[in-house]
């Protein structure tokens, strides 16, 4: 048991003997080589930069086309003639379905104004004023949902319904009465789908090719060491102890290339949303504080296990025995 307990205490300052020496030794190298190591933490910072902008982008991209998701509603137009009794009664059976989050009545005088402020730009006062007090615009509900996708099977759904039949603007044919932009809908959601697998599958390459960048430069540091490697082995060394201070190096070097990266990133989020929200106050471009931080996170552990899976790729052909 005492011999058992002393091997592990042996096992563990060993451990960390070793830590101490390789930290030392990349210390020492990053210090003696700072133009080569320069040159490493630049490239990984670029790699990690651009990486860090996609992954905000399609966060920003998701926020932007979540925001656009949200505005589809469906339209449903009531008869003039319908009983208001009968109106409340079908809004409440609606605001008991799945998948609707509201459902708000909006008045013929409702739609019309409406239509009278969005219309502006195109005449749409001279066209009121020429119907002479009548008002050719139905009542309609307006449902909010809360998963836009689902918008045609809700919208089916409220055609075959019964009550709605009934005070629907064309009972004869229901669906004209409910409307919303399927077409429209359609063509919205399959681009937003394309653009967030593109965003995915760039980011995937992108971190491929920063490990492809950062496994070179690494690889041109370590050749020029292979004398010492080479020593190092020749004097009985393990390949474990030989490849720890490069490790460290690669970890040093992706750990500063990271934080550079993340600093540039938080001064283009300062500086540039602002401006951007600014000059196109209908989109959303705020990204939230939790998604910046884990976006930083990965970063810096993306960024570490590149600089480490690199080190020790580069190194094989020097540990061969």
């Amino acid at each position: 048991m005492s011999s058992a307990i002393k091997k592990e205490e042996v096992t563990v300052t060993m451990v960390l003997s070793n830590f101490r020496y390789s930290f030392h030794e990349a210390f020492l190298h990053f210090r003696r080589n700072w133009s080569t190591a320069l040159g490493a933490v630049v490239t990984i910072f670029l790699s990690l930069f651009i990486i860090g902008l996609f992954m905000i982008g399609s966060s920003m991209l998701s926020r932007m086309v979540g925001s656009v998701e949200d505005k589809v509603t469906i339209q449903a137009f009531l008869s003039d003639g319908a009983d208001q009794s009968a109106v409340d009664s079908m809004k409440a059976e609606i605001e008991k379905w799945d998948n609707v989050e509201s459902v708000t009545y909006k008045s013929k005088d409702q739609a019309l104004e409406e239509y009278r402020t969005t219309m502006s730009n195109r005449n749409a006062t001279s066209a009121v004023d020429a119907l002479d007090g009548q008002n050719p615009v139905p009542a309609s509900l307006v449902i909010k949902l809360d998963d836009p996708k689902l918008v045609q099977t809700t919208a089916e759904k409220l055609t075959d319904d019964a009550n709605f039949q009934k005070i629907c603007d064309d009972p004869e044919d229901p669906a004209q009465s409910v409307q919303y932009g399927k077409d429209t809908v359609d063509r919205l959601f399959n681009v937003t789908n394309y653009i967030r697998i593109i965003a995915a599958v760039l980011v995937l390459l992108l971190t491929f090719v920063a490990f492809v960048f950062i496994n070179n430069t690494i690889r041109l540091a370590i050749a020029a060491r292979r004398r010492e490697i080479a020593i190092m082995r020749l004097v009985g060394a393990s390949n474990g102890f030989i490849r720890g201070p490069f490790l460290m190096e690669g970890a040093m070097e992706a750990f500063f290339g990271s934080i550079l990266a993340i600093v540039i990133l938080q001064v283009l989020l300062s500086v540039f949303v602002p401006h951007l929200e600014d000059a196109l106050q209908f989109l959303s471009f705020s990204v939230s504080t939790a998604t910046v931080a884990l976006t930083y996170l990965a970063l810096i552990i993306i960024g570490i296990l590149l600089g480490l899976f690199g080190s020790a790729i580069a190194m094989r052909r020097y540990l061969k025995v």
